[in-house]
């Protein structure tokens, strides 16, 4: 293997280990905006204006990206989201 091969493969491996996700919440027609604000700010550290800012995209666009990062961080949080009865999924 030469060196150029081997420093494409550690980059190659380098970016999969770095790639971004995202946590997609969804509309619902169950949660009140309050519920949904607070549920934000305690599992995804969001800023109460944050919180307040990505619930109204997701009611009025659907869906929203409420938080990115490393999919192992992410997957806890999604999990919460989803035990509060709230619909989200990793992306």
């Amino acid at each position: 293997m030469s060196t150029i091969e081997k420093i494409q493969e550690e980059l190659d491996v380098l970016t999969l280990e770095t790639r971004q996700h995202e946590i997609i919440l969804y509309n619902d027609d169950v949660n009140t905006f309050d519920f949904v604000i607070d549920s934000l700010i305690s599992v995804c550290e969001h800023t109460p204006e944050q919180a307040e800012q990505c619930t109204i995209l997701v009611h009025y666009k659907g869906k929203c990206s409420v938080k990115t990062g490393g999919f192992k961080e992410l997957k806890p949080k999604c999990s919460k989201l989803l035990d509060l009865g709230l619909s989200a999924e990793i992306v």
